[in-house]
This record gives C-alpha cells, structure tokens and sequence, in this order.
C-alpha cells in the first residue's frame, strides 16, 4: 500500500516543480554599474534559500569553513536529523538510514580521513562528548531544525579555542537561534509516508526589559520504511535571556529528548538483492521455531525440568528475528548557563557551564544454545545464574552524567586579538549487559527479571578532561593580511572500572583499568590574505591529538589467561592537518576552494565481527598504524543575471584519497562527491527546487576486497507562501518535500566499516508541512 500511494504523491510532487519550472522568466535586471560592484563588500547573491555568503564560505577564516545557515534550514525536511544537515557540505559523506536519518544506529559520517567519532560537536559553546550511539552525546539529539540558526564546519582544522577531545581536525559547531524582541510563534504539522506525523510548537515572550525567552516543542511518530516497529520522538528545547546593555547577558538553555524506536537489520548485499524489504519479523513463526528440549539436568544431577518447574526449549534462528526485542530507548537532558560581559572597551569575558544528563537501555535476543554455553561457564564459577529457558532477553544499560565549564578572554590591543581560556569537564558513563530469561522460553513472552541466565558486563567509565588554549590574531598591511598563531594542551585521564566482560565475572573479579592522555603543546598556524573586496587566500597548519575512538570497547576487553599483563592501552590518535585556499565573494557567485594533506599516527578503526546471537555486526577496534589523505573541496552558488536573479545553482565537488600505510584505501571513503542543485523562486509565494547527490564507489573493508559501487539520488521541495494576490495570509506557508525522487534502489547505501554488512537506501518518501508564523 505504502508503495501506491508514494506513486500517486510523488506524481503530484512532480507535477509541482514542473509547474514552477515552467514559470515565464521575467527580463533580467539591469547589471549595477562597474565602479559599485568592483567596491561592493555587502553579499550580493540573494535568495530566501541562500546562505549569507560571508558565513557560507567562511569569510575571514584561516581554514576552510563552511556553513548551511537558517535560510536553507528552512527548507529541510521536518522531522529531518541534524547529522544529515551536513552532507549539503563539501567534504562530508553523509550515509543515514531513512528519508529523515533518526535511526540511531544507521548514521556514518567520514570527512577526509575522519569519522563521526573523530569530528567534534559543539552546541551554542557546549562540547557534545562523543558521537557513540551507546552512552554518548551525539548532536542528532539535542536539536530541532526550526531552531538552528547555523551549522557551521571546518573539515580540516577547527580553531583551537573549541573544546573537544574526540577532534582529530574537523569541528562543527551547531548555532541555535537567538530569543526574539516581539512576542510570537509558529505552528507546524507534517504528514508523509510511513505515517509519518509530526508537530511542532514554539512560543516567543518577546523583550521585557531585557528578559526574553522561548520554549518549542515537538513530536515525531512515523513507522519503519521497512519491517514492523515506530519512531517515537519528543523533543523539547527552552531558552531565557536576560540583558544587561548590549555587551552583559546570560542565557539559561535546556533540552531534553525522549526517543523510543525498534530496530531494522543490516545483511549481506545478497539479502537485499533477493529482499529489499527484508526485516525483522512480526510475530512468531508457527512452526519450526520452538522444539522443547527434555532430559536436561544442572551440575548438581538434578533436573532442570523438575528443579526449576519449566521445561528449555531450543530456538531457532527465527524465533529471534521477532521484532519486539529489537528496541533502543534514550532519555538525555541537558542544561547550560552562558555568560558574556565587557571588562573593558578592549576585553571580553564569556563563560558557559554546562550538565547532560543520559539514561537509556536497548534490546537484542539471544538464542538458547549461544546463551547455554556462558550460563555453563557461569554456574561454574559460583554466579546466581538461572538455566536458560529459550530465547533470551539482552538488556543492556546505558545512564552518566557529563558536566563541564568553558571559559575565555578576548583583548583586543593594537593589531592584536589575543584571546585565551580553558575547559574542563568530568564524565561518567555506565554501562550494563546482561541475557534474562522470558516466560515458556518465547521471544514474546514477559521478561522475568529476577532470573539472570548470565552477566555480560557493569562498568563506570570516567573522562576527566582539561583543556587550555591561547591565540593571537596579528592584523598587518593595513588589515589585508591576518595571521592566526595559537597553541592549545589537552589531558584526558581515563580510567573504567567494574566487570568488564565475561572473563571479570567467570575469572578476575572486578578490575580498574586506564590510562592518561596528554599532549601539552598542539599549534595552529593561519593565515588570510584580502587580495581584494572579493577575493582571500588562506592557508592553514594544525596537530591535533585525540582520546582513542572506542576507548570504552577497548577497554573492556578481558584478557582470558590470569597469568598475563593487562592488555597494552592504545596509545591516543594524532593528526597533522594542512590547507590552503581560495574564497571569493562577487556579484553573482561566491564560492570557495581548498587543497588539503592530513597525516595521521595510531589511527584506531573500526572493525566488524558478526555477533552470533544477534546476527549483527559488533564493532571492535584495531590500530591502522599511519594514515594518510589528500584532496579538494570545491562550493559554490551561481545566480545568473540574465535570469533576472530568480534561479541559483549551488554544488560541491569533493575529491579525497584516504589510505593506510600498507596503501589501502581506507573503508567507507569514496574518492569523489558531489552535491548540487537548481533553486527557482518565480514570485515572492513560490520557492522550488531539485538536489541531486553523487557518492562515488567505496570499499566495504580496509583490504580493498568488497567494492561498493556508486550512486546518485535526487530530491526535492515546493514551498508556497508568503506575499500573494490569493487572500492566502502571508504568515502561512505550505513545503512538499521529497526524498529518493527517482525511487531508486541501492542495497549498499550505508556500510558498517570492516564488513561487508548493509542497509539499503530507502525508497522515495514524501511528506506536507503546514506552517502558521505569529
């Protein structure tokens, strides 16, 4: 059914962006004279979906920095992840599952040679921690579209003053809008495939003498696009401002995120080539599932029939595909408090502390025989363990408190701005595993909590983290040339404690491992050159160190023989990052263009190995030794004049060559992108546009045997509002977006790195948002 009517809608959608292409072009306007535009300074492409050239390309920035600003957040589609915001940028291989990407464990990101776990977030000054699905912060949770005023990235080097110890190089900072002078609001409600619903709220106080607040609200409810299960998402983000005079304020922010979904499987291309749809099941199968197993004594001689009044039945691999044990739940808050002051006409103070706190857990079963073995090494060693019953109930624990402060100073003295600061934050994270037992064995029976088939693992994982950062930024030749010189120092003491597998609770006890991670002396050299109002030239050089990805999955690896060491810590990532640029700014295109070299030492990737109960790839890491990766990154957005201004064209085109030192290219890191698109805007009510995406072939392992090949996919809106001849109030607007226009079908959309495991691109998606502003 899902299937008919997406060919109706996606015939409607169509018919719309034909009907605006078809739109008469009016004459083109008459070009400004020579002497203004060879003086002009201010953006002159604009668009209601264009980014501010100056924030677009990093205006002013000694690395590449770019940027997709409110304007073109505008025109996402509701409901869409902030993670998949950035794949409009060059550089960024964005692979989500699903039209809107809110599947949590379906997201991958590589940026040169970076991954998501390699690039830090910041959220409106506050540093995101790690990207881990499991335990983490991954920004994808603490924002709304309608919110965000920017996002903005350095794929290579980000400025010293951000905090963050996961950023091996790229930074990517998420700006939220500001609180409004005039009091108002907006409504919103967005219908599309898979049921997808979704509403959103937000009210503004206005400025009372210089408080102002707002508080939104949202909530997402949508199926699977394939197998049984949901999305549930609420959302809710708060802000307060106070101002003192236009230099004092303090902001108080909250956000909290309530998420609830169901799993769907990854597999081997061939799964998908016989089943593009293939997923968990619905219910339990009828037969050749559940075969009672009889004559089953425990260590004592005595009956497990008899002794513990159930009979074991054995399992099939079918009986756990049922797709009610296949869920992940996250509820995670955070609060912050920003606070900025002159102290001086010449001095700059500002300050922003900060706590998060998680809690969560997920489900996966666990078949009888897998679960039989450990529950026999376990009642050996003396553990208050139940003989299995049949399919298991894994339930793993996830919860932690992560709080910190950032501090700095900014003086401006003579050609100078020198600023300095620090940043410290304490992070606690625990993580639980263990397989219960469920009535008659079945995967659709109650869990029974007080019997424990067997323990996995119980461990708090601690990051005490301090960072200090000074930078100077020398203005010389009358302002036209800008060097940046600055140098930070991070130390990461790391320790976990508690059972860390199965050989801490059958062997060792509970154990302390960890290790500190330091480097004192990290530069950063830049520098922009006005060659003139239009053109710059940059150039960058940065070394960055970074706490291992992984840590806690390496860490919690238990050796199996007592009489050994524990095993050697990894030692912590390094990078060498160099650019250089060109950015122009003219009178109907502005754009950017950068080489860039990254060398890396004890690069961590991660490997996949197929967990035999779940059958899903489980991560494990492994040191590639040096890495090493080069390329271009080319953007831009063209508005002709000759077209009157009503059409502009953006593109980015991204060549990168990542490999290891034995000359491998490295896993999920194709060697070209390109991203591009066609907007028209015919009158003041009317905005279209279609977006094509092209992912080059990539490699599935990090040996070159699985190749992937390439693909393109297209999508597209129609926005109609705003000033008209219609009677239609300005204040309400009308978006159709579409998803996968073309509906194609890649059973290789999205790689788990090390294994050639897949999840397919999801078919073409539509969905209506209705907007009411006042």
């Amino acid at each position: 059914m899902r299937r008919l009517t997406n060919h109706l809608k996606f015939g409607i959608c169509l018919a719309s962006l034909i009907a605006a292409s078809m739109t008469t072009v009016a004459n083109a306007q008459e070009t400004a004279d020579a002497e203004e535009q060879a003086t002009m300074k201010a953006v002159v492409v604009q668009g209601r979906r264009v980014s501010t050239a100056d924030t677009a390309i990093g205006q002013g920035e000694a690395t590449n920095t770019v940027a997709v600003t409110r304007d073109e957040l505008l025109s996402a589609p509701g409901g869409i992840s902030g993670l998949k915001m950035l794949e409009s940028l060059p550089g960024f291989n964005v692979q989500t599952d699903g039209a809107l990407g809110l599947y949590e464990f379906g997201n991958s990101v590589t940026v040169r040679a970076f991954n998501l776990q390699q690039i830090g977030f910041v959220l409106d000054g506050v540093p995101m921690g790690r990207s881990d699905a499991f335990g983490g912060s991954p920004i994808f949770r603490y924002v709304d579209n309608e919110n965000l005023g920017s996002v903005v990235a350095s794929p290579g080097a980000g400025d010293v003053s951000l905090p963050s110890y996961s950023s091996l190089g790229p930074i990517v900072s998420y700006n939220t809008v500001d609180t409004s002078d005039t009091p108002g609001g907006m409504i919103s409600y967005t219908m599309g495939d898979d049921n997808l619903e979704r509403s959103f709220i937000k009210l503004e106080t206005g400025n009372w003498n210089g408080l102002s607040a707002y508080v939104s609200r949202s909530k997402t409810d949508s199926d699977l696009w394939r197998g049984p299960g949901t999305i549930d998402r609420e959302h809710i983000e708060g802000k307060i401002k106070y101002e003192f005079d236009e230099d004092t304020f303090i902001k108080f922010g909250y956000v909290h995120n309530d998420f609830h979904d169901y799993d769907s499987p990854s597999a081997p291309e061939s799964v998908f080539d016989n089943d593009y749809y293939y997923a968990y099941l619905d219910a339990i199968p009828e037969t050749g599932c559940i075969e009672p197993i009889s004559n089953v004594y425990d260590y004592n001689g005595d009956s497990v029939i008899d002794g513990n009044d159930f009979s074991p039945i054995f399992t099939g691999s079918a009986c756990t595909r049922y797709y009610e044990d296949r869920i992940n739940v996250r509820d995670d808050s955070l609060y912050s408090l920003n606070f900025q002051t002159d102290i001086t006409p010449n001095l700059m103070f500002t300050a922003t502390a900060y706590q998060e706190e998680k809690d969560g857990f997920g489900v996966s079963p666990d078949s009888y025989s897998n679960s039989l073995g450990i529950y026999e090494r376990q009642v050996l060693a003396g553990l208050d363990v139940v003989h299995p019953r049949g399919v298991q109930y894994g339930l793993s624990g996830v919860g932690g408190t992560r709080k910190g402060a950032v501090a700095g100073l900014e003086w401006q003295v003579a050609n100078h701005k020198v600023e300095f600061g620090a940043w410290y934050e304490d992070e606690d994270y625990n993580r639980t595993q263990q397989r219960l037992n469920k009535t008659n064995g079945s995967a659709d029976g109650d869990v029974i909590w007080d019997e424990v088939a067997y323990y996995r693992r119980n461990y708090t994982s601690t990051r005490k983290t301090t960072q200090l950062f000074l930078k100077d930024t020398i203005s010389l030749m009358e302002d036209k040339l800008n060097l940046e010189v600055g140098v930070k120092s991070l130390s990461v003491d790391y320790q976990l404690s508690g059972y860390r597998d199965y050989n801490d609770y059958e062997m060792f006890g509970p154990q302390t491992v960890g290790e500190d991670y330091s480097d004192n002396f990290l530069p950063m050299l830049g520098a922009v050159y006005d060659m003139n109002d239009s053109d710059q030239l940059f150039a960058s050089y940065s070394q960055n160190y970074a706490l291992p990805r992984g840590a806690d999955d390496i860490f919690s690896i238990a050796s199996t023989d007592a009489s050994t060491e524990p095993l050697p810590a990894p030692k912590g990532e390094e990078s060498q990052n160099f650019e250089i640029g060109y950015r122009t700014n003219r009178a109907q295109f502005y754009g950017s263009a950068a080489l860039f070299f990254t060398s890396f030492d004890n690069r961590l990737v991660a490997g996949s190995v197929i967990n035999p109960a779940t059958q899903q790839p489980e991560a494990f890491y492994i040191n590639a030794g040096k890495t090493e990766a080069y390329g271009f990154e080319l953007s831009g957005v063209y508005q002709p004049a000759f077209l009157d201004d009503k059409v502009y064209l953006d593109g980015n085109l991204t060549y990168n060559h990542a490999e290891d030192e034995s000359g491998f290219i490295l896993a999920d890191s194709p060697e070209w992108l390109f991203t591009g698109g066609v907007t028209y805007e015919p009158t003041e009510w009317m905005v279209a546009n279609i977006s094509g995406k092209y992912t080059g072939k990539r490699y599935a392992d990090y040996t070159e045997g699985y190749k992937m090949d390439s693909y393109a996919v297209l999508s597209g809106y129609l926005d109609l509002g705003g000033p008209n001849d219609f009677g239609v109030p300005e204040n309400v607007s009308l978006r159709f977006n579409v998803d996968n226009l073309l509906d194609e079908e890649v059973t290789t959309a999205f790689v788990f790195a090390g294994s050639a495991y897949f999840r397919p691109l999801n078919p073409r998606t539509f969905q209506a948002t209705l907007t009411v502003r006042f």
